[in-house]
């Protein structure tokens, strides 16, 4: 029997969570009501009471509910909530959360569930889920189901959707993961279509090696997560084959990861090797979506949702500094590996994105502002060359065995 905390704000939604609480008991799991309610009194008796997410806050909840604002009561509930919820789990009193929300209880309590670990259960019914839910997920396995109707009250379809919700969250804190490897160490990497090939190769010599491979694609929430989990210590080393997401950091791009991108394993000391995949490309939807600044350039359109533009010898430059400072911030052992005759598969030459100056300055400005004893090894061939993969997983292993000793 498991323990589900039912997370909301029980003033305005409380005979709704009080509904699922009731189903996921019929499961035969047992829940803890948490409430982040604030401005009128609660319809669902909670066992964890606001005044205790608030005070986790450092917030007078009195005071809120005298000045009536919402929004400063939901900036208490969105601090406090991650705090308690979190605590809750570390103590082992909850092996699960569900919630139900609309604009403001959407943004607390998924701000609580990405306190909480990957694995960890978690589902949140939202009025917003069938939009863009980037920002109230992040880097963690937040499971968002769209309400369909409002979450106002219990009718025939909004009863049928939040049974299949406690069904859902009941189904996931049950499940059990089969036995597996997981005594292996773990090697994280970064992985876009363009270089698919590389990475593929490498995964499976590693594997041989005897390493848990996990790949992460380059595509913005890949890459921070990818970055989230070597700050957690999870990795022994990483394979950083595709480093793309700096290219729509710097140009404007729709796949980037933020400016502290590939800072992780330099600042952890994790092993690590680096290389320039797909830094040819930036990345845009449909052809419409590119800005008009943007016209003249060399693209590609990958498929119709998206359209790929070409880095120019400037942008170039710009992203071998980039790469180099993030190389020095390195306190464990890094290798730069640098493939000549491409870094994508359609940088290749022949390929539309062959641009050998731009290749030049860009590999030329990152071992010119790399700092001395940062080894940069030059590989006469494209990215995706078997070769290139071999000798990838040859430096890597051989930075893992240099921490090892």
């Amino acid at each position: 029997m498991a323990t589900i905390a039912v997370l909301g704000t029980f003033d305005t939604k409380g005979e709704e969570h009080g509904y699922v609480a009731g189903l996921i008991r019929a499961c035969g799991h047992r829940t803890l009501l948490v409430d982040v309610g604030a401005l009128e009194a609660p319809r669902v008796q909670p066992d964890v009471p606001r005044t205790e997410i608030a005070s986790a806050a450092g917030a007078d909840l009195a005071a809120i509910v005298a000045r009536r604002d919402r929004g400063e009561a939901v900036a208490a509930m969105t601090k406090g909530a991650p705090i308690v919820l979190a605590r809750l789990q570390r103590e082992g009193r909850i092996d699960g959360v569900i919630s139900l929300g609309g604009g403001g209880g959407t943004a607390i309590c998924t701000a609580a569930m990405r306190a909480l670990p990957i694995g960890f259960p978690k589902l949140m019914v939202s009025t917003l889920a069938s939009g863009n839910t980037a920002h109230y997920v992040g880097v963690k396995d937040i499971v968002m189901m769209p309400s369909v109707v409002d979450v106002a009250g219990l009718n025939r379809l909004s009863r049928k959707l939040l049974a299949q919700a406690a069904g859902a969250i009941c189904g996931m804190v049950e499940a059990q993961v089969p036995a597996g490897a997981a005594d292996r160490p773990v090697i994280v990497a970064s992985q876009f279509g363009n270089t698919t090939p590389c990475v593929t190769r490498a995964r499976s010599l590693l594997e041989a090696a005897g390493y848990e491979v996990m790949i992460f694609a380059a595509t913005g929430n890949g890459g921070r997560t990818m970055e989230s989990l070597i700050e957690a210590g999870i990795p022994a080393g990483v394979l950083d084959i595709t480093t793309t997401e700096w290219a729509d950091e710097l140009v404007g791009g729709v796949l980037n990861a933020g400016p502290t991108r590939c800072e992780a394993a330099a600042r952890h000391g994790v092993p690590a090797i680096l290389t320039p995949g797909c830094l040819d490309m930036v990345n845009f939807g449909e052809p419409a979506s590119v800005p008009a600044k943007y016209a003249g350039r060399r693209f590609y359109h990958h498929n119709a949702q998206v359209t790929l533009m070409r880095t120019t010898p400037e942008e170039c430059a710009q992203l071998g500094r980039i790469l180099a400072e993030k190389c020095n911030l390195s306190t464990g052992p890094v290798t730069v590996l640098l493939p000549l005759m491409g870094i994508s598969v359609i940088s290749a030459p022949g390929q539309p994105f062959y641009w050998p100056e731009a290749d030049a300055v860009l590999f030329g400005e990152w071992k010119r502002h790399l700092r001395p004893g940062i080894p940069v090894i030059e590989y006469d061939g494209n990215i995706n060359d078997p070769a290139f993969a071999d000798l990838c997983v040859q430096e890597l292993l051989k930075n893992i065995a240099a921490v090892a000793k």
